[in-house]
């Protein structure tokens, strides 16, 4: 478990790394906390001086920093990358829209429906939907393979 706890704190240290140095070359200012909690590696990035990582902080802009960040980490370690990467609360933001996605689907079930389909979004999204569900007391599943992967809500038995 030790190794473990060795590679994620490598992990979120190599992805900070690439993260600083990428934000040099753009010239942006941003301070990089690391967490790891249940085995994932989290990166916030945040400045509070400048609204310079407010560009940054878009869904598509945070999810191909994400993914870029993960490749350099794979390329260090040999290892597949799950670290997930916050800009300017960001990820916060996603939940929310991510939680008013889900209610307006309920909705639909409520009225009638069988079930209702979210658009696609990535595993972590598809994630906090799956949780999000289960709390509010209906069931999801995830259909669909690759870019076309996505959530299908249906009320509980």
């Amino acid at each position: 478990m030790a190794e473990q706890s060795q590679n994620e704190s490598d992990e979120g240290e190599i992805a900070a790394d690439y993260l600083e140095a990428l934000l040099d070359i753009v010239d942006l200012d941003g301070d990089i906390e690391i967490e790891v909690a249940n085995g994932r590696t989290y990166l916030r990035l945040a400045s509070e001086d400048t609204d310079d990582l407010v560009k940054l902080s878009k869904p598509d802009v945070v999810q191909a920093l994400q993914e870029l960040t993960r490749l350099a980490v794979q390329q260090k370690t040999g290892e597949f990358s799950r670290l997930v990467l916050d800009v300017e609360g960001s990820r916060d933001k996603r939940a929310e829209e991510l939680g008013h996605l889900v209610d307006a689907a309920i909705a639909k079930i409520d009225d009638g429906a069988t079930s209702a389909a979210l658009p696609p979004m990535s595993s972590y999204e598809r994630k906090l939907v799956h949780d999000v569900v289960s709390e509010r007391g209906y069931t999801s599943e995830s259909h669909g393979e690759g870019p076309d992967r996505h959530t299908v809500i249906t009320a509980s038995d």
